[in-house]
């Protein structure tokens, strides 16, 4: 049964990827992205014919086709039904036989059999609020084997929050101005309103006490952020602010207090 306190990760992924019509442009809108370099990235760092791959956030399942036939299993997971109705003709229509499609999110999929090799996820963690991302981030850490990778692709703000109105500014100027052709300005000014971008100082800690290594990482104009992460060979100490005990004053009221060892 799901928490009462747990978020609805399909209403913050945004009623257009329940849009049949704007999903069977999809691709199309994000200008037919190239994951030849992702898939790249994953083969240089271990993928292989006896290896597990979770695409979390798969939408049409352009890097779920593409590593198919360099894998044993793919697990393509999107909480959008009508994603997943698409990514399923497509691998029909494809040929390939080893990709699972599950309808869940970051917060939602359930891994079964052994540990994944792989986790890949492009443009979707953003849909995540930040504690929300951390919760997540953690999660893929315990359904990867030790050593497995994480390429982690997302808006990803690489500046001071004092350069914001001109970064952004100009990340809308050169927005499309047609919205079949592309994401537009209103369509980036309402990504910036209603949806979760995070700083890299922000997500970066996340990584590392999710129990990431960083490896590599790359920005384009300051917003567009890829990581290629490797989960630790075995549990670590995070260095973690220390925990503070809760206690009550008497009065129904309740106070803090810092615990020292």
């Amino acid at each position: 049964m799901p928490k009462p306190w747990m978020i609805d990760e399909l209403t913050h992924a945004g009623p257009e990827h329940l849009d049949p019509g704007f999903v069977a442009g999809y691709d199309h809108k994000q200008g037919h992205p190239d994951f030849a370099e992702d898939l790249a990235v994953l083969l240089e760092h271990g993928l292989n014919g006896t290896d597990t791959l979770v695409d979390l956030g798969a939408g049409t399942g352009r890097l779920a086709l593409a590593a198919a036939p360099q894998v044993r299993r793919v697990v393509a997971v999107d909480v959008s039904p009508v994603m997943q109705s698409l990514l399923r003709r497509r691998a029909a229509d494809a040929g390939v036989s080893n990709i699972e499609c599950v309808q869940a999110g970051f917060l939602s999929y359930e891994h079964t059999g052994p540990p994944a090799d792989a986790v890949f996820t492009r443009n979707a963690l953003h849909q995540l609020p930040d504690f929300w991302k951390a919760v997540a981030l953690d999660r893929i850490a315990n359904l990867l084997r030790p050593g497995g990778v994480l390429r982690l692709h997302d808006l990803i703000f690489d500046f001071e929050p004092g350069e914001a109105d001109g970064i952004l500014g100009g990340w809308l100027d050169g927005a499309a101005t047609d919205p079949a052709e592309g994401y537009t300005r209103e369509d980036y000014a309402e990504h910036l309103r209603s949806e979760f971008s995070t700083f890299r100082w922000l997500l970066e800690p996340m990584l590392t006490a999710a129990g990431f290594e960083i490896v590599t990482t790359e920005f384009r104009s300051s917003i567009y952020g890829a990581y290629t992460c490797v989960r630790a060979q075995q549990d670590r100490e995070i260095s973690r602010p220390q925990r503070t005990a809760r206690v009550s004053d008497g009065d129904s009221t309740n106070g803090w207090m810092r615990c020292h060892s």
